[in-house]
């Protein structure tokens, strides 16, 4: 991931519906939502979620897949792990991480 893809990746999270309709996804994992369930469980109005659903796409953060009639939303993973790999890329200034216990927490 380079720099222009990390930003456009943290701007689309750095707004809170969004980072809230994010982590539902990310619940979901494989399963994916509908814009209908997301928006009944996060009490978003339908427009409003069309549009911040539009920026995470957009972001690649997600990915959107039609299923006959619905559309089923799901967390791009590979890309969120790309982000998080890109912001530890030079944690510990190239030590292990492995005593601060940061290592756990930045991965999956």
């Amino acid at each position: 991931m380079n720099e222009e893809a990390a930003v456009t990746a943290l701007s689309a999270l750095a707004q809170e519906a969004r980072l809230r309709v994010f982590r539902a996804l990310v619940g979901a994992a494989h399963e994916g939502m509908t814009p209908s369930a997301l928006s009944a469980m996060l009490d978003i109005p339908g427009s409003t979620l069309s549009f911040h659903l539009k920026e995470l796409v957009h972001a690649g953060l997600v990915g959107v897949e039609r299923d006959g009639r619905n559309l089923y939303y799901r967390p791009a993973l590979g890309r969120m792990n790309e982000l998080l790999s890109y912001l530890t890329d030079h944690c510990c200034m190239g030590k292990s991480c492995a005593s601060s216990g940061l290592q756990r927490r930045a991965t999956c």
